[in-house]
């Protein structure tokens, strides 16, 4: 699967193509539905103001087209009683091209206030300018990507009208009047109607104007409608796996799941300026990490010292930091590191993890004054999204274990049992440290913040 204002890049999807496409040569806008009841989903709230790791579900979609450059404006239309509500999530969450409409009584209705929104802004002060192709697509749909939408696009621009399919996964069947089979339809022959569509702006707004009450109120698909009233055949074009719709309880499970492993991909060590000794353990960790991550970025000065390399992972989108200190007391980098992030508000659409790890003997640090500090600044940062842990490496294991890695030490230490002992100890050290790390930045789960862990 894929999926801010500021984005993961191309999204979710690791398998989305690199590099962003130019614009279509036409004027595009976007609609978003959301004025469903979630009857499936089960519960008191609409799918799509259903929480994913500290986000509604809708703000993720909005944030999917916000992040294409070529999408001018974007129409979510939700329920009367959800209007504010929505109004609240784009400021929260800084969404900078969305206007709220009100829907109506059936999912078409919706459709069609959202797109005579632009008609009537031609006709009155308000800015927003009715373009040449408008994007429908679901608001629980929150993992489509910027190549399929360019697709769409570029179709309904030949064709009037295009939208995305994929293959179906089970055969479809009819029964009989009393409950029996009656017939089953050849697969191979059929496809899914999925979303994004996309429709040259008067075709599918004059379709609308036309619509019968019986279809506005029992009708789903887009596509039939310009079909229907405006005799206009849509292009079929297959789509990504990715698509997909939140409907029951299970998906929004899967969806949250996705959201954090794709935001925990790209990692930052920071070591701070600390001895040779400590920087091996970095060293060992990054070793260890780039098992679990797929990008690690590394420095080896203090946070104030690299303000403007770390304001530059942040603009790519990095929501995890590991900073290491060899001063059991030491807490000045983490103060620095966390004003940076404050002040870029790199935890507006995503929590973000920082890790501070300290190289210390047990005894003397568990119970430190530092520690107990980390603790309490967990707890303010927490309500900025920030989560902070502490963590622990003990000197008596690391440095015990340690063999210097230059060739002629490492002969003069073959064969010695003891030392191939200690280096084995070193390195589960490493390990458990990695797989605590990487546990932490995975689950993402606030109530863990400011616990200190020890490996």
């Amino acid at each position: 699967m894929a999926s801010p204002a500021t984005g993961l890049g191309e999204g979710l999807n690791s398998e989305a193509e690199p590099g962003p496409r130019p614009a279509p040569p036409v004027s595009v806008a976007a609609v978003l539905p959301a004025g469903g009841s979630g009857e499936r989903m089960g519960g008191g709230t609409p799918k799509q103001f259903c929480d994913l790791s500290g986000r509604p579900l809708v703000s993720y979609t909005v944030q999917a087209m916000e992040r294409v450059s070529w999408i001018s404006d974007i129409i979510v239309v939700v329920s009367q009683e959800n209007v504010e509500k929505m109004k609240y999530i784009i400021n929260k969450f800084g969404h900078k091209k969305t206007t709220v409409v009100e829907g109506g009584m059936t999912r078409h209705r919706s459709i069609f206030n959202g797109l005579d929104i632009f008609v009537k802004s031609n006709n009155s002060s308000q800015l927003l300018k009715k373009p040449e192709v408008i994007i429908i697509h679901d608001a629980v749909r929150p993992f489509v990507e910027e190549d399929i939408l360019f697709k769409v696009v570029m179709a309904a621009k030949e064709h009037g009208a295009a939208g995305a399919i994929r293959p179906l996964v089970s055969t479809v069947i009819a029964s009989s009047a009393d409950g029996c089979l009656d017939h089953s339809l050849d697969r191979a022959k059929y496809r899914a109607s999925e979303m994004p569509q996309a429709f040259l702006f008067d075709i599918i707004h004059q379709a609308y104007q036309q619509c019968s009450d019986y279809d506005f109120d029992y009708g789903t698909e887009c596509l039939h409608l310009a079909l229907k009233y405006s005799k206009t055949n849509a292009k079929l074009i297959e789509g990504p796996p990715d698509l997909w719709k939140v409907t029951y309880k299970r998906d929004l499970y899967a969806a949250d799941s996705l959201i954090k492993d794709a935001i925990s991909q790209q990692l930052c060590i920071i070591n701070n300026n600390i001895n040779e000794d400590a920087s091996q353990v970095g060293f060992l960790l990054h070793g260890t990490l780039k098992n679990h991550v797929k990008v690690i970025k590394s420095t080896s000065t203090s946070v104030s010292e690299n303000d403007n390399h770390l304001q530059n992972i942040l603009l790519e989108q990095c929501y995890n930091f590991v900073c290491i200190n060899d001063d059991p007391n030491g807490l000045q980098e983490t103060h620095q590191l966390l004003k940076i992030l404050e002040n870029r508000n790199a935890s507006v659409l995503y929590s973000v993890v920082l890790i501070s790890v300290h190289l210390a003997i047990l005894e003397n640090t568990f119970l430190s004054s530092a520690m107990q500090s980390l603790t309490k600044l967990a707890k303010e940062v927490k309500k900025k999204n920030i989560l902070l842990y502490g963590f622990i490496v003990d000197y008596r294991k690391v440095f015990q274990g340690w063999i210097k890695l230059s060739p002629v030490a490492t002969r003069l230490r073959e064969g010695d049992d003891s030392n191939i002992q200690d280096n084995l100890k070193l390195q589960e050290t490493i390990d458990l440290a990695g797989s605590l790390i990487t546990a932490l930045i995975r689950d993402r789960n606030p109530v863990f913040a400011g616990q200190i862990l020890v490996a």
